[in-house]
């Protein structure tokens, strides 16, 4: 049983984009959010600037609906946010994202990772091996968009996280928020 960090050292907050169009013709890649992504986006961004979820650096698909989410997630936070797009992120398995996680630089506490699904939920479940049992429930249930996982680490750098190794701090969504 992984027990809840008192004062984690690494904090990984996962945001599946925000929900997205279905445009005739436009490649997945290029898909656009939908108005109720546009809205859902900033609640989200309100909600981490209320609770301090202020990452140090994000990662963010290259995709255009999960840069359209970052560019509305990050604007109610109260400081500037390194940022990186990241195609290692962009419709890959689990496994994959973890990798690109373990090349974090250990400079960095809080982790946002901008994705899609099925990887962040994935990834979730595979990291996660205790938590908060409300926000388990929850978030086994559906991983929807706009979902965020609030994962803690009692690890010393990004290169140690690894299967089960993670305490679901928290998992909400917009509907949660609303």
């Amino acid at each position: 049983m992984t027990k809840k960090p008192t004062k984690p050292r690494r904090r990984l907050i996962l945001l599946r984009h925000a929900k997205s169009a279905w445009p005739d013709g436009v490649a997945d890649e290029e898909r656009p959010l939908a108005d109720r992504g546009r809205k859902s986006a900033p609640v989200i961004g309100a909600y981490m600037a209320r609770e301090k979820l202020i990452p140090d650096l994000a990662l963010v698909s290259p995709a255009r609906r999960a840069q359209e989410t970052w560019e509305l997630v990050r604007g109610p936070l109260s400081k500037k946010v390194a940022e990186r797009d990241t195609p290692d992120i962009y419709e890959v398995a689990a496994g994959r994202i973890l990798e690109v996680i373990r090349t974090v630089k250990p400079g960095i506490r809080t982790l946002l990772m901008v994705g899609h699904n099925p990887g962040m939920e994935d990834l979730a479940s595979l990291l996660v091996k205790d938590g908060d049992a409300d926000a388990l429930d929850r978030m086994k249930e559906k991983f929807p968009t706009a979902g965020l996982a609030v994962i803690d680490f009692d690890l010393e750098g990004w290169d140690e996280v690894a299967a089960g190794t993670g305490y679901l701090e928290r998992f909400v969504a917009p509907r949660s928020l609303g």
